[in-house]
């Protein structure tokens, strides 16, 4: 049981660390927020909740990996290397995939209930 406990510790602290320093997954957490302010104060549906919360997921996973990807890129090639460079890049691609299906996501969640509000 303690070694369990011990690796939802390190898992914490995994996460913690790309809050404390990466800009791009802090900005994720803030959009993350903003989107469960709206679903709350908009009362979406159950069905919408699944959806915003898998958006969510989706895009802090995918930050932390590219996150991942690009610091074992780094250690593993720390001059200059083309190919590495693409692995960065399409690292970065993944997060921008799921950033945009996260934002068509909240259009197609959030702007009708908006809409009506006007």
């Amino acid at each position: 049981m303690k070694k369990l406990i011990r690796s939802f510790g390190y898992a914490f602290k995994g996460v913690a660390y790309a809050a404390a320093t990466q800009l791009n997954f802090r900005i994720h957490l803030a959009a993350a927020a903003l989107a469960m302010l709206m679903g709350y104060l908009l009362h979406i549906s159950v069905s919408e909740w699944q959806w915003v919360a898998l958006c969510i997921t989706l895009v802090l996973v995918a930050e932390i990996f590219n996150t991942m990807i690009e610091t074992l890129t780094d250690l593993a090639s720390p001059d200059y290397n083309e190919k590495a460079g693409h692995i960065k890049d399409m690292s970065a691609g993944a997060v921008v995939i799921a950033a945009l299906f996260a934002f068509i996501t909240a259009l197609i969640v959030f702007l009708p209930k908006l809409l009506l509000l006007i």
